[in-house]
């Protein structure tokens, strides 16, 4: 059985990872963990660059508290500012040893009310419960979810790219001399 750390406690981010994982290597066993870290960065990273910093960290600081799992892994949820509206995404960053994969999910657009709360500081999550009337939204579908109907729920964002993400992982002598000297 390979062990996961997610470097989260929230159950959307434990479950697309392992997804992801079980998609990518179905003869393998995966359990996976969530435990809180620090990201790092500010609590609604608000660039691209921001939102990979946070993911990168996530992973590094689960790696740190447990150097005895297989896989670390950090998922940063995060805005940016393109033109007039505001779009979000997320990034995901998975570390074994010596070897390092990172993807970034599809992004979207947020409609203006919810994009307004954010420019006035709050987090994607607390504006989505203020605009839709909703409690802890984030540890469900999401933003996503809710502008989709669940068509697209935030486990589906986060899965598709955590399978991306894995790729170094299912093609190492590929990935080997672009991750060579790798030490997170």
């Amino acid at each position: 059985m390979k062990k996961i750390i997610v470097a989260s406690k929230n159950p959307v981010k434990i479950q697309a990872s392992l997804n992801g994982f079980r998609r990518m290597f179905p003869a393998d066993k995966f359990s996976a963990q969530g435990v809180s870290v620090d990201s790092g960065v500010q609590s609604q990273p608000m660039t691209d660059a921001e939102t990979l910093t946070g993911a990168t960290n996530r992973a590094n600081f689960a790696k740190k508290a447990f150097p005895e799992m297989d896989y670390w892994v950090g998922i940063e949820g995060g805005v940016e500012v393109l033109g007039n509206e505001i779009a979000a995404f997320a990034w995901i960053v998975v570390l074994a040893e010596n070897q390092i994969g990172k993807s970034r999910s599809g992004l979207f657009f947020l409609p203006k009310p919810v994009a307004d709360l954010i420019h006035a500081g709050e987090e994607l999550g607390t504006a989505d419960d203020i605009i839709f009337g909703r409690k802890n939204s984030k540890q469900s579908g999401g933003a996503v979810g809710i502008l989709t109907n669940n068509v697209i729920d935030r486990i589906q964002l986060y899965e598709h790219a955590m399978i991306l993400a894995l790729a170094p992982f299912k093609n190492r002598e590929l990935y080997r001399q672009t991750f060579s000297g790798f030490s997170p």
